[in-house]
């Protein structure tokens, strides 16, 4: 089973993982650190606190990504996150 679509189904699962930890992360991490904008509070306090709130977020979602028993669970769990960090951000953009 060397062929390609035997090596997809090996390594398609990781890669996907992957991919979920390296973008899939960012993406949550820039999400709420603009998301910490629109909460009442100074703007330069908001953008420390963002910035280092966007540290935990990330880690957060790179060990998320891989702890779960799926690729597409990781990937659906991203998303959930990222849709109310969204609508938080709308309002600041």
């Amino acid at each position: 089973m060397t062929s390609v679509a035997g090596r997809v189904r090996r390594f398609g699962p990781l890669v996907s993982r992957i991919a979920a930890a390296l973008f899939g992360g960012y993406a949550l991490a820039a999400l709420a650190s603009v998301a910490v904008l629109a909460l009442p509070m100074s703007a330069p306090q908001a953008v420390l606190t963002g910035e280092m709130a966007s540290f935990l977020v990330y880690a957060a979602a790179v060990i998320w990504v891989f702890a779960v028993r799926s690729a597409l669970r990781a990937w659906a769990g991203l998303l959930v996150v990222a849709a109310p960090l969204l609508l938080a951000s709308w309002s600041v953009w």
